[in-house]
C-alpha cells in the first residue's frame, strides 16, 4: 500500500519509528517531513499529507504530534479528508470500517512506538464496509456536510 507520513517536530521520533515499521511490512513510503526536532507548525505538515490522499497520491495518510488533536483537526479542514485520533487498536480499525477514514492522527505524547506499530498495522488491515447501508450512507452525509461549506 501506498503510505504518506507526516509529523511535527513533537511527532518526529515516533515518526522515524513508524516509518521502518511501514518499510518492514513491505508498504510503499511517502514521508513528508518534518526531517528533524526543528520546530514546524503542524497544519502545514497535514495540508501535504492530506493533499497526496485527496489527490490519490496515496491510498491513506499517517499523521504524528504531540497528542494527535491537533493534526485532526487541521486534516479535517481538508475536503475529503475524514481524520480520526486513534491511541487504541480498536478505533484504529473501526475507524476505517464504519467511517472509511483515511488519514489515521497519532500522539506521539500518549503513545509508545510498540502501540503505534499496533495501531498502524490494525489501521492498515482494515477496510471500510461498503455493505453495511448505514455506514455508506454515514459517509456519504460527512460528503454532503463538506459541500455545504
Amino acid at each position: 500500500m501506498k503510505i504518506v507520513v507526516g509529523s511535527d517536530h513533537a511527532g518526529f521520533p515516533l515518526k522515524a519509528d513508524i516509518v521502518a515499521f511501514l518499510k518492514e511490512s513491505g508498504h510503499d513510503v511517502d514521508d513528508v517531513g518534518s526531517f528533524d526536532s526543528n520546530p514546524v507548525d503542524f497544519p502545514d505538515i497535514a495540508q501535504l499529507v492530506c493533499a497526496k490522499v485527496r489527490n490519490a497520491q496515496a491510498e491513506r495518510g499517517l499523521l504524528v504530534c504531540g497528542t494527535g488533536v491537533g493534526a485532526a483537526i487541521a486534516a479535517n479542514k481538508v475536503r475529503g479528508i475524514r481524520a480520526a485520533v486513534c491511541h487504541d487498536v480498536h478505533s484504529a480499525h473501526q475507524s476505517v470500517e464504519h467511517d472509511d477514514v483515511n488519514v489515521m492522527c497519532i500522539g506521539a505524547q500518549i503513545v509508545g512506538p510498540w502501540l503505534a506499530r499496533d495501531l498502524v498495522a490494525s489501521y492498515l488491515g482494515a477496510t471500510f464496509d461498503r455493505g453495511d447501508a448505514d455506514f455508506v450512507r454515514r459517509v456519504e452525509k460527512l460528503a454532503d456536510m463538506e459541500n455545504e461549506a
